[in-house]
């Protein structure tokens, strides 16, 4: 039998029952909105609606009347904007850091996880995750990793199909790094410890393979670590990974816990800078010029203390200010993969916008990192962070303005993916 004769139709659990979902198209859908919010100009336009049709945005004025069989959401004493997206998460993985006991015992614990954990119980965990950021209004991320073998590919796929609720997910596979990954306390009678959880590429062959391999196992983004052992990989070790992700359409996303990490992961053309805690003016100057987006991971002081990395907080701060003054490109990122009772992974992670707030942003400009320019590092600016016809109908509402006080962000009111309202 042929491949192509082949047709899988995807079920989902309802009522305790599975049933085959339907194909027949939704009805269309008109939200009228308070004020419609653009990230891109920075403006908000009062009593706008929206005409929704097969999951994506057709139209946008002040007078729609709604056709024949459509649904109306009445959202007019709300701000519509465009759904939010985190750059920088990692769904499949939950460790209990223990309220701060140093950043060693979080390595161990992120160990622990890899040895303990199966992939069927990584998968659960991105799907618990998945939930509670569509929750808080995340209607795109991208996974960075961690995820064992290939977890956050099934849970990528499952959201895909409908089988589970969660945001467009662009997933890294396993991160590629030199020998021994970010594990620092590997034995020389294991050294293979640290996988599936990294590929180790040591050779540029090695390298060519561990791009191919995530390829071939549902990686829509690449990601690398630069700096995390006393071995740095090159400039020409990064340009060869880029090249090769390059051959197959994806981008490549560098782990760069140092300024050198962060300098070398420039010059060899990387897409995004992950975290760069210390990064000097000079090479978010030189990120500036080459194109290269920060993804700072600005650790809340919360977040900060729960992951064992007190110091880090004022780091992160001081080093958005002088990223600001730079104009370097910046998309949000958030790299919680912590629980705290009260909380979800998706508050947890709003809750960055307050380290931005302390290192002097202005709501826009916050509102662009989550919208617009993280839209543009994903190459999805088209499609997503905004609400202009043609665009997928992913968008939020708040009951503040997210352009006077960005603090409005962490009270999303009403979420919709793809046209679906997944939190009236």
């Amino acid at each position: 039998m042929a491949l192509s004769s082949i047709r899988v139709l995807p079920v989902v659990a309802a009522a305790g029952l599975l049933v085959s979902l339907s194909t027949s198209a939704a009805p269309p859908v008109v939200v009228r909105a308070g004020w419609l919010v653009d990230p891109a100009a920075g403006s908000a336009v009062a009593n706008q609606s929206l005409l929704i049709e097969d999951g994506h945005i057709k139209a946008v004025g002040p007078h729609i009347d709604p056709p024949p069989g459509a649904e109306v959401i009445d959202l007019s004493n709300r701000y519509v904007l465009p759904g939010l997206i985190d750059v920088h998460t990692h769904l499949c993985l939950t460790v209990k850091t223990q309220g701060g006991h140093g950043l060693n015992d979080l390595l161990r614990s992120l160990l622990s996880a890899t040895l303990l954990e199966t992939n069927a119980r990584r998968a659960l965990m991105g799907v618990v995750n998945a939930r509670e950021m569509l929750a808080a209004g995340f209607t795109t991320v991208r996974d960075v990793g961690n995820a064992g073998n290939y977890a956050d590919t099934d849970l990528r796929r499952s959201i895909e199909e409908g089988w589970v609720p969660g945001p467009t997910v662009i997933n890294a596979g396993r991160i590629i790094a030199p020998l021994g990954g970010q594990y620092h306390h590997l034995q020389p009678e294991r050294p293979d410890l640290g996988e599936p959880e990294y590929l180790y590429a040591d050779t540029p062959d090695e390298m060519r393979l561990a791009v191919r391999k995530n390829v071939l196992f549902g990686a829509k983004v690449i990601k690398i670590v630069v700096d995390d052992q006393p071995y740095l990989y090159s400039v020409d070790d990064v340009r060869t990974l880029v090249a090769e992700a390059a051959r197959a359409g994806l981008k490549v996303a560098a782990h760069c816990g140092t300024d050198a990490g962060a300098r070398i992961a420039a010059e060899g053309g990387v897409a995004s800078v992950e975290h760069a805690y210390d990064a000097t003016t000079e090479t978010l100057e030189l990120m500036k010029k080459k194109g290269v987006f920060l993804v700072g991971t600005d650790f809340t002081r919360t977040a900060a203390h729960e992951m064992g990395m007190d110091d880090f907080h004022p780091r992160v701060v001081a080093r958005l200010k002088r990223a600001r003054a730079v104009g370097v490109s910046i998309a949000f990122g958030t790299d919680v993969i912590f629980p705290m009772s009260g909380e979800t992974r998706g508050s947890l992670s709003i809750a960055f916008v307050e380290s931005y707030q302390e290192a002097g942003f202005p709501a826009p400009a916050i509102l662009r990192t989550m919208t617009t320019d993280a839209a543009r590092l994903l190459g999805m600016e088209k499609e997503r962070g905004n609400l202009r016809p043609g665009a997928a109908a992913d968008l939020v509402a708040t009951e503040g303005n997210p352009l006077v006080d960005a603090s409005a962000l962490r009270k999303v009111s009403f979420v919709m993916k793809g046209g679906q309202a997944v939190r009236p």
